[in-house]
C-alpha cells in the first residue's frame, strides 16, 4: 500500500513537471514571437503594432537595410557571409548607422543605441556605389536642409575695424643746410600746428658772412673779366648752403645776410623736436620732422576670404566714435602683403580726407568698403562645402533620398555664400545640414576614394598597401584590422577584405596572425585582396 502511494505520488511529479515545462516552453515561444515578426506578416501590422523601445528606425542607408531586414535576419539564422534571400545579395555585415565606423558580423541589437543594427549588403547597382540613400524619415530625424545652387555675383558690403595712424608719405624732415646757431625757436613743443610757409628756427650761420662779403665786393666792381668772378662767388654761396631765394636777397638788398630762417614746406604738426635755442647745428643735422594732417591712414582688418574682392581705388566710407555725426571718404591705397596667423585677416591700407585735423593716430574707426562687382558664377551657402584640407566636396541631393559626394573647386566667399567655379550646376541642391553624416557613410563605402577618379576604360585599378592583422577568417573573407590607409583616407578600423584564390592564399592563417595586404577596391563589394605575406610574429621583451 505504501508502495502504492509512493509510486502514484512520483507520478503526479513527473506529471507536474511536465505541465511547467510545457508553460515555460510556451512563454518562451510567445516571447520570441513577441520580439521577432512571424513569418509572412506583412509590413503594415507591424507597423500598426506601434513602435516598442527597440523599434526606432534609422531608416536604410542602402535599401532594404533596416531594422526589419535584421530581425528577418534573426529568425533566419542568417549572418555576414550568407544570402539574404528576399533581395537576393549576399550581406556583407551589420553595423549601427550612428557608429558607422564599427561592423559586426551577425545581427542584433546595437550596443551603442536603443536600436537594431541594420546590415549592408554587396552587389548593390552602379548608383548605389556613387551615392548613399537615406529615407525621408531619417532626414527629418537628423534635420537634413538643402539648398540650390544659384548664379549670382559676390558684389556687397565688406566692413572692416581699424585704427587710424598718420599718413607716412605725408612727413617732411627740417635740417640745417650749413654750420650755425639756433637763434630762435618758432615752434616750442612736440605736436604744435604750424600752416604752410610759416617760421620755424632763425639759423645764424658765420661762415656765410665770408661768402656774401666776397660776392658783395665784386658785385660794385665794373670791368672787363668781372662777372666770370661774380659768377664764381655765387656758386661759393650755393655750395654753403644757401639757397637761390637767399642768394637774391643778398645780391638785391647789398648787405650780409648771415641769418636763415626755416620755414614749414607743408601745414602739419610738429612730430619730432630735437634743438633748443642756442643749441650748435652741423650741415644736414635733423633740427624737427613734421607731420602733414590733410590726410591720415586707416588700417583695417579684412577676411582672408574677402580680401580678393577689394583692391586699390575700392571707395570707403568711415566714421568713428571720436568725431560723432561725422563721415570720412577715402580709397584703399594698398592691401599689405601679410595676413594675420591667429585672425586670418588681411590689412587694408585706406587713404582718408581729413580736412579738419579731427582723425587723429590711434582713434578707432568703422569702415564700409564697396568692392567691385565680380562676374556672374555659380554660388552655395558656405556651411555645405566640407573643406578637408586637400579638397572641398558638397552632398549633392537627388531624387529618390539619394545623396552623392562631388568635388568642388571653391571661390571667394563674403555673407555666408561661396563661389563655386566647377563641379556643380544651376539649380541642383547642396546639403546644409548633416552632411558630415552621410559624407562619414560614403567614405566608409569607399566612395570618396574614387570621387571623381574613376579610372578610363582599360586602365589599371589602383592598388594599396597595408598591415593588418587577423580578426576573423571565414569562407573566402577575412576581417582584418588594419592601421590608417592615407591614400583612401581610411582611419584605422575593422573590415572585411575579400580573399585571393586558395592557391595564392599561405598555407597556414590563423586569427591573430599578422599580415602585409596589397588590395583594390570593388564597385559596391568589399575591398578584394591581391597580394598577402604573413608576418612573424612581433618580438617581445
Amino acid at each position: 500500500m505504501k508502495h502504492q502511494r509512493a509510486t502514484t505520488v512520483l507520478a503526479g511529479l513527473a506529471v507536474l513537471a511536465a505541465a511547467s515545462g510545457a508553460g515555460w516552453w510556451l512563454g518562451v515561444q510567445q516571447g520570441k514571437a513577441g520580439a521577432l515578426p512571424a513569418a509572412g506578416e506583412p509590413a503594415s501590422a507591424q507597423a500598426a503594432a506601434g513602435p516598442g523601445p527597440t523599434d526606432i528606425d534609422p531608416s536604410q542607408w542602402t535599401i532594404p537595410q533596416g531594422e526589419e531586414a535584421t530581425r528577418r535576419h534573426i529568425r533566419d539564422g542568417l549572418k555576414a557571409g550568407d544570402q539574404d534571400p528576399v533581395t537576393g545579395r549576399r550581406i556583407l555585415n551589420y553595423h549601427d548607422p550612428m557608429v558607422p565606423g564599427k561592423n559586426f558580423d551577425a545581427p542584433a541589437k546595437s550596443p551603442f543605441m536603443d536600436m537594431m543594427l541594420v546590415p549592408r549588403y554587396a552587389g548593390t547597382d552602379a548608383a548605389d556605389a556613387s551615392s548613399v540613400t537615406v529615407s525621408s524619415r531619417i532626414q527629418q530625424n537628423l534635420g537634413l536642409r538643402t539648398a540650390p545652387v544659384v548664379e549670382g555675383s559676390l558684389a556687397s558690403e565688406v566692413t572692416a575695424v581699424g585704427n587710424v595712424a598718420w599718413n607716412e608719405r605725408e612727413r617732411v624732415e627740417v635740417s640745417s643746410r650749413a654750420m650755425g646757431f639756433v637763434e630762435k625757436l618758432h615752434v616750442k613743443a612736440t605736436f604744435d600746428r604750424v600752416a604752410a610757409g610759416a617760421p620755424l628756427a632763425d639759423l645764424y650761420v658765420p661762415e656765410w658772412v665770408a661768402a656774401q662779403e666776397e660776392y658783395l665786393a665784386l658785385a660794385r666792381l665794373d670791368g672787363e673779366g668781372v662777372d666770370p668772378l661774380k659768377d664764381a662767388a655765387r656758386q661759393r654761396m650755393r655750395q654753403a648752403g644757401m639757397t637761390p631765394a637767399h642768394i637774391q636777397r643778398v645780391a638785391s638788398s647789398g648787405a650780409v645776410q648771415p641769418r636763415l630762417t626755416l620755414t614749414a614746406p607743408l601745414a602739419g604738426i610738429v612730430s619730432e623736436l630735437m634743438v633748443r635755442e642756442g643749441a650748435t647745428v652741423a650741415p644736414g643735422m635733423a633740427l624737427m620732422r613734421l607731420q602733414g594732417t590733410r590726410t591720415v591712414w586707416a588700417e583695417g582688418a579684412v577676411p582672408e576670404s574677402q580680401a580678393a574682392l577689394i583692391g586699390p581705388g575700392t571707395r570707403v566710407r568711415t566714421t568713428s566714435p571720436g568725431a560723432p555725426g561725422e563721415r570720412f571718404e577715402g580709397r584703399v591705397q594698398a592691401l599689405l602683403p601679410e595676413v594675420d596667423a591667429v585672425t586670418r585677416t588681411v590689412r587694408a591700407r585706406v587713404e582718408l580726407a581729413n580736412p579738419q585735423g579731427r582723425l587723429v593716430p590711434g582713434m578707432q574707426v568703422s569702415m564700409r568698403l564697396d568692392p567691385r562687382a565680380g562676374p556672374a558664377t555659380l554660388l552655395v551657402p558656405s556651411d555645405a562645402i566640407i573643406r578637408t584640407g586637400r579638397r572641398s566636396v558638397v552632398m549633392l541631393a537627388e531624387d529618390g533620398g539619394r545623396f552623392r559626394p562631388v568635388e568642388v573647386v571653391p571661390g571667394n566667399e563674403a555673407n555666408g555664400q561661396t563661389e563655386v567655379k566647377a563641379g556643380l550646376e544651376a539649380g541642383q541642391r547642396v546639403v546644409l545640414s548633416g552632411q558630415f553624416l552621410i559624407d562619414s557613410e560614403a567614405s566608409l563605402r569607399g566612395l570618396e576614394a574614387r570621387l571623381n577618379q574613376e579610372p578610363p576604360a582599360g586602365a589599371a585599378q589602383p592598388r594599396y598597401t597595408t598591415d593588418a592583422v587577423i580578426d576573423a577568417l571565414a569562407g573566402d573573407t577575412v576581417t582584418l584590422t588594419h592601421p590608417p590607409i592615407p591614400a583612401l583616407k581610411w582611419p584605422e578600423m575593422q573590415m572585411d577584405f575579400r580573399l585571393p584564390p586558395k592557391e595564392r592564399q599561405p598555407r597556414r592563417m590563423e586569427v591573430g596572425d599578422r599580415l602585409q595586404i596589397e588590395f583594390e577596391m570593388q564597385d559596391g563589394d568589399v575591398p578584394q585582396i591581391t597580394g598577402l605575406k604573413v608576418m612573424p610574429p612581433e618580438k617581445t621583451r
